[in-house]
């Protein structure tokens, strides 16, 4: 038997999976509560136990690999110039490389937007601004704005190249941890993200891993610990492309519903597909990631709900016998504690219409939308985004999706509306079920074993 142990530290239970490489077979899953807190090995060391106890010993695995969340993931905020040009492209870096965006700052910083940085105290802070040979002064006004800062957090420069040696030197005499990348859109409207994802991945192990006590971890594993996110994303690629020899799925879409967030991957070109539209605004990456911080099952449920409002999520995405006063205390109840499991029949209802209303709009805010313009030519289509109409599979994951008695009905509202023709959701894809957690299991083998990674997922990703 050739096992392969794949270990996810998430932010609230570490997740241990055993691989029988040899058949393509899952041996094995445990988890237990996350000990951040103290050290992350104690949390394995019992999800590892429950494995010993199924018959599987993890000492005879040849492969060991891991990816984390732990502590909140990587904490990240992005500067850039204009908010929809570098300010976007230093966020979807940010979010390519696995971590979560806290804030998105655009044009001078100011001092209230310091205090923000200050308070949210990221991982790491990405710097960008301007195309290469375009404004050099709004990012060596940045540079000198955040040598300013009493955050202990590595600086990425990925802006105006002719600026990047005086932004440099600003945050240096500042006694800054700083790295210098490509900039991020060194044309107009042309994204280069991939050399400050590496270096942000870069940081991630050599620094952020070490100070969240994950050390021992990396000397247990034998490749670099990489963000859970990231792992994911590999897994959708994976799907969608295929590997050398074993056919993708073709375009495929990911929502993963949280306690705190509720983040979809999708692995697809998202051209137009309908006549006579035009693509415009930033070129979309194939993998591309969105994180929702306002709509998670309960973390962010009190800001989830203000968000959609209680009328929209009553009439939308409830049935007829919950009332208002039904909805409010038990989101209220849910907030204050975060590890509740609903009882009966009506806290199931709800819990499902706040599912169905986190896909909706997360879904909604994913995916690419047709804008009418008017000129003296007459009516023109432009498509701004992906065009997802046309995905072949929508996949779930996420313990209300797992966990809930009706999946299928939650991930529904992920799906193209009619009444709202202009957002080009899927139509009409195969739905599956990531039912044994193990999409970051199939990231992390991707990079070792891509054919048997594509086929186990083909056979554990159930449809329904």
């Amino acid at each position: 038997m050739e096992l392969a142990l794949l270990i996810d530290i998430g932010s609230t239970y570490t997740k241990v999976t055993a691989i029988d490489l040899e058949t393509v077979e899952l041996k094995g899953t445990a988890q237990a509560a996350t000990t951040v807190a103290e050290d992350v090995n104690i949390g394995i060391n019992k999800a590892i136990e429950e494995l010993r106890a199924m018959g599987v010993e993890p000492t005879e695995a040849k492969h060991k690999l891991a990816c984390s969340s732990a502590a909140g993931g990587l904490k990240m905020i992005a500067v850039g110039l204009v908010p929809e040009l570098t300010s976007e492209a230093a966020k979807r870096a940010a979010l390519g490389a696995g971590a979560k965006v806290g804030h998105v700052f655009c044009y001078e910083l100011t001092d209230d937007e310091l205090d923000q940085v200050t308070k949210y105290s990221p991982d790491i802070i990405l710097l960008a601004g301007g195309t290469d040979g375009g404004n050099k002064d709004v990012i060596i006004h940045n540079a000198k704005k955040l040598a300013e800062l009493k955050v202990d957090a590595p600086i990425i420069v990925a802006g105006n190249k002719t600026a990047a040696s005086a932004v440099e030197k600003v945050l240096r005499a500042a006694s800054k941890e700083v790295y210098v990348a490509e900039n991020v859109m060194p044309k107009l409207e042309c994204l280069n993200i991939e050399p400050a994802k590496k270096i942000i991945r870069e940081v991630f192990l050599n620094r952020i891993i070490y100070a969240k006590g994950l050390a021992k971890v990396s000397e247990y594993v034998d490749s670099p610990i990489i963000p859970t996110p990231s792992a994911v994303m590999k897994a959708a690629e994976l799907l969608a492309k295929g590997s050398n020899n074993e056919a993708g799925l073709g375009d495929v879409m990911v929502v993963d519903i949280g306690g705190a967030t509720t983040d979809v991957d999708s692995a697809a070109t998202g051209e137009p597909t309908k006549q006579g539209v035009t693509l415009r605004g930033l070129e979309e990456p194939f993998v591309k990631r969105t994180v929702e911080g306002d709509l998670g099952m309960r973390y962010s449920a009190l800001a989830l709900v203000e968000e959609v409002g209680i009328k929209n999520i009553l009439k939308n995405y409830l049935p007829p016998n919950i009332e208002e006063k039904m909805l409010v205390e038990y989101v209220e109840k849910i907030s204050k504690n975060t590890d509740y499991v609903p009882c009966d029949d009506i806290e199931k209802e709800i819990d499902a219409g706040i599912a169905k209303a986190a896909t909706d709009l997360a879904v909604k805010r994913h995916v690419g939308r047709i804008e009418t313009v008017y000129s003296p030519f007459g009516a023109a289509y432009v498509q701004h985004g992906k065009d997802l109409t046309q995905l072949n599979y929508l996949i779930g994951t996420g313990g209300i999706l797992i966990y809930g008695e009706n999946p299928k009905e939650i991930l529904k509202h992920g799906l193209y509306d009619s009444s709202q023709p202009d957002i080009l959701a899927p139509e009409n894809p195969k739905i599956l079920l990531d039912e044994k957690y193990l999409l970051s299991s199939i990231g992390l083998l991707s990079e070792i074993v891509p054919d048997k990674a594509l086929r186990l997922a083909k056979q554990y990703l159930k449809e329904i």
